[in-house]
């Protein structure tokens, strides 16, 4: 196969996963807006005016970026795990594996449909907090950069998770015990420098915490992290999770029957 037809490979899967969600998108795309929007009136309305300014802003402005990131880990991560699984389970994966179809070209077009529907969902949340807040940009490309490599990050996640799984539950074992505790212990809704020191190294041995606060220094210009090391963390996570998901698809682990 020559590149056109690698290329024509990669736009049928993108294509195919699109579709998936969006002829579904009550379930895919409404849920996550009317879940923040709960968020929004919740923490940022009622609690937020009584916990006042975090880091030189209202709450509900320090709180949104990390809503949004919230929202396009959790789509990207279930949109990947439920597909990839599904065709695993339907023996469809199959066709590709014997297929004279590069693995990259593979997970190239599943993980951009997890990228697409987590965009789409951060784009629908971020419209949405517009009704609460007056959002504010002081770095676009961090704003783009960050959301971007989050997307890729967790749609290779969902990608491994599937790999791994042996039956439905098991595409909720990690979400649940795993990606929520990280998410929401990753300064979504507070700055960890209110943290005791100790609990403040814990902190920094969670990912999220790096993905949140590089999105929330697009927004307000304000990390409780360095970028470098922010960035230097995601793009190694990537590779790590893109090296893990070529192996594993490449020699079938998992995936043969």
């Amino acid at each position: 196969m020559n590149t056109r037809q690698y290329y024509i490979a990669f736009k049928s899967i993108l294509h195919r996963e699109i579709v998936r969600f969006t002829r579904i998108w009550v379930q895919t795309l409404v849920p996550p807006a009317i879940t923040m929007t709960l968020y929004f009136v919740i923490f940022g309305n009622l609690i937020g005016s009584r916990i006042g300014e975090m880091g030189g802003y209202s709450y509900m402005a320090f709180i949104v970026p990390g809503l949004i990131m919230m929202s396009v880990i959790t789509n990207s991560y279930s949109n990947v795990a439920s597909s990839f699984f599904s065709s695993k389970f339907q023996r469809n994966v199959e066709e590709l594996l014997v297929a004279p179809v590069p693995t990259y070209v593979i997970i190239a077009g599943y993980v951009g449909g997890g990228v697409t529907r987590g965009l789409l969902v951060g784009l629908i949340v971020s419209l949405v907090s517009l009704f609460f807040v007056d959002l504010q940009i002081s770095h676009l490309f961090s704003v783009i950069f960050t959301v971007f490599l989050t997307a890729v990050l967790f749609s290779l996640a969902g990608l491994l998770n599937a790999i791994f799984a042996r039956s439905f539950d098991d595409i909720s074992i990690i979400p649940t015990f795993i990606l929520t505790p990280l998410t929401y212990l990753g300064g979504v809704f507070y700055s960890i420098e209110l943290l005791p020191e100790f609990w403040q190294g814990v902190s920094h041995a969670n990912p999220v915490l790096y993905m949140v606060n590089a999105f929330r220094y697009g927004f307000l210009g304000i990390s409780d992290v360095p970028l470098t090391v922010a960035y230097g963390i995601i793009i190694a996570f990537i590779a790590a999770f893109y090296g893990a998901a070529w192996y594993l698809i490449h020699t079938g682990r998992g995936l043969r029957h």
